[in-house]
C-alpha cells in the first residue's frame, strides 16, 4: 500500500517521460529528471528562455523545513514540482 502513495505523489510531479517542472527566476522550466545537477538546471533554464548564464549563482529557495541552499554546478539534487530556484550574477551589486 505505501508504494501506491509514492507512485501517486511521483506521478503528480512528472509527465509520462519522468520530467518535472520547476521554477527558475519565477519562470517554469521543464527538467528531464528529478535528479539533476546545478549545471543541468541552469542549462535547461537557458535553453527554455530564462535570461541567466551558466556562471550565475544558483540558489534553491527555502521551503518548509528546508533553508535556502546554494547549489554548485556539480552538485546533484532531487527536485519536485514545488522546487524554486533563483539564479543571479555573482557580480551583481543590486
Amino acid at each position: 500500500m505505501p508504494d501506491t502513495a509514492v507512485q501517486s505523489s511521483e506521478a503528480s510531479d512528472r509527465d509520462e517521460h519522468g520530467s518535472v517542472t520547476v521554477k527558475v527566476n519565477r519562470k517554469p522550466v521543464v527538467l528531464r529528471s528529478h535528479r539533476v545537477t546545478g549545471l543541468e538546471v541552469k542549462k535547461a533554464a537557458i535553453a527554455q528562455g530564462v535570461q541567466i548564464q551558466e556562471d550565475f549563482l544558483l540558489t534553491l529557495e527555502a521551503s518548509p523545513g528546508h533553508p535556502a541552499e546554494t547549489i554548485d554546478n556539480d552538485q546533484t539534487i532531487t527536485v519536485n514540482d514545488r522546487s524554486e530556484f533563483t539564479a543571479n550574477d555573482v557580480d551583481d551589486d543590486s
